[in-house]
């Protein structure tokens, strides 16, 4: 005999199925009417050039398509194969890499990572001597990005792992999450370490190959070899083309270059817990483990994931940024370089995929709105116009750095002048870590060579220099515009050191003068 309660859940059950019913005897082709206009409708708002877009359900290759061109001069279409770099989405490979090399018994979750590479050597001696591969792929080192420290500077990664001690820290380890590059880079050389191999050569064989991914590419310089890949572009006024940047050094944090289809693979490979089709290439436990959380987000990368109630309690797994959609467990990373930005995203219980590839840097918007507008039409459920607040929450921040620009104009002290000639300011200086930087005299102010990149200083006030606001966003220096900089002197009046900041979160890096 049936109890009440009983009944009661026999019917909750039944209301749910029956609510689910519709979902699933509908076709995708049904289920994604629609889907095509709108994307095409966000790619002309956002102006996006090309877009690749790819879909599994259920162990399945259900939707892929390209949009929009990959050459925009020659007019070349994007097809679901056509290559695009995907920038951090390459931390998840790196990791899964890792987590490979541990079923193997070769590494250990909680082991020192100087137990395999002894030269390794951080600022801080307590994060030098505790740090983990678990660590390393958790973003919990202490360090904040310092991508200046190898986005132009040519370092190799061996160059790269010798300078680390002289980057200054701005957590104590394990204190908090600070999204980081160069921890990734050191993850690689782990994995070259244990497995004897590059780090390109491992993933290959141990990732692509098996997964039957035959055309991703290492470097943006590969991969133009290839007869169907992606121009970057970027825009202000107009789209325009925007230089490749080959970061090879960087690779295990950035420099897989793949199609939408090939992609889509992989990600059905981690909806699997590590298999590909009968073949387990991970453990179902470690394909677990790096979709589990490991750290509370930055309140920085918490806006930009956290759009509403609808995404809920993301936190970062190993490679993984680990959260809530709609009620859900969704499992996401986003990528950008130069002319780039790529999305990949999955809702593990529900076997649904979504990757979404973009040939612009000038915007993140579009990838991530379209994984969403995607779920929200494969699972059935009512669309949220996420455009609507992507555009509202664009136009907010625009407002917002209007404001502090204005403000920033007008903090300057009138009538001031610098201490010397402008002439007494040109140099030479060094860093230990960032390496060496030289002041010129141009016109009425300077310009600073250092990491690279050659960045243009007009007099704010006294002997405070501004990188220029409105430099053009193809400039390398644009993304410092309002950066000061500072030059000081020693007790003969001597200018001897200049200060940059090159990492927003720490003090400004000081370069100091060197012997004529």
């Amino acid at each position: 005999m049936r109890t009440a309660r009983a009944i009661r859940a026999i019917a909750v059950f039944a209301a749910v199925a029956f609510a689910a019913g519709p979902l699933w005897s509908q076709s995708v082709e049904e289920r994604l009417q629609g889907f095509d206009e709108w994307v095409e409708s966000v790619m002309t708002e956002w102006k996006v050039p090309g877009l690749g877009v790819a879909i599994v359900e259920d162990g399945k290759a259900v939707y892929a398509r390209g949009y929009g061109w990959r050459d925009v001069e020659r007019e070349l279409p994007v097809t679901a194969d056509t290559l695009f770099a995907i920038g951090s989405n390459t931390k998840s490979f790196t990791a899964t890499l890792l987590a490979m090399q541990v079923d193997d018994g070769a590494l250990a979750w909680d082991e020192p990572v100087r137990t395999v590479l002894p030269e390794f050597h951080l600022h801080d001696p307590v994060a030098t001597a505790q740090m983990t591969a678990a660590d390393l792929l958790s973003h919990r080192s202490g360090l904040p990005r310092h991508d200046l420290y190898w986005l132009a500077t040519g370092k190799s990664r061996e160059e790269m792992l010798a300078g680390l001690h002289h980057l200054e820290p701005s957590a104590t380890f394990r204190s908090s999450f600070q999204y980081q590059n160069l921890m990734y880079m050191t993850a690689g050389i782990v994995s070259e370490r244990i497995g004897g191999k590059s780090w390109e050569e491992l993933v290959e064989e141990r990732i692509l190959t098996p997964l039957g991914i035959e055309r991703a590419t290492f470097s943006v310089i590969q991969m133009q070899k290839d007869e169907d890949f992606s121009y970057g572009y970027g825009a202000d006024e107009e789209i325009e083309r925007v230089p490749f940047r080959n970061i090879d050094a960087i690779g295990p944090a950035g420099s897989i270059n793949m199609s939408a289809r090939e992609l889509a693979r992989y990600v059905q490979f981690h909806i699997d817990y590590g298999k590909a089709g009968d073949t387990q290439l991970l453990k179902e436990e470690s394909a677990k483990l790096l979709q589990q959380p490991q750290m509370v987000l930055s309140p920085l990368l918490l806006s930009l994931v956290q759009d509403g109630a609808e995404i809920s309690d993301p936190t970062y797994g190993l490679g993984l940024i680990v959260g809530g959609y709609r009620g859900r467990k969704h499992v996401s990373h986003g990528g950008g370089i130069d002319g780039f930005i790529s999305a990949m995203e999955w809702l593990p219980h529900e076997r649904i995929g979504v990757v979404a590839l973009s040939n612009t840097s000038s915007t993140g918007t579009v990838p991530p709105l379209v994984a969403r507008n995607a779920f929200d039409r494969m699972l059935g459920l009512e669309p949220i116009d996420w455009a609507a607040r992507a555009r509202k929450r664009e136009a907010e921040a625009k407002a917002k750095a209007e404001e502090a620009k204005k403000a920033d104009r007008e903090a300057a002290v009138a009538g001031t002048k610098p201490s010397h000639p402008l002439a007494d300011y040109a140099g030479d200086y060094e860093h230990p870590g960032y390496g060496k930087a030289a002041v010129r005299v141009d016109g009425d102010g300077l310009v600073l060579e250092a990491v690279g990149i050659e960045f243009p200083l007009v007099h704010y006030h006294y002997d405070l220099f501004t990188v220029p606001y409105d430099l053009p966003a193809s400039s390398p220096a644009a993304a410092l515009g309002g950066a000061k900089v500072r030059f000081d002197y020693d007790n003969a009046g001597a200018i001897n050191v200049v200060a940059v900041p090159l990492e927003p979160v720490i003090s400004p890096i000081r370069f100091v003068r060197t012997t004529d």
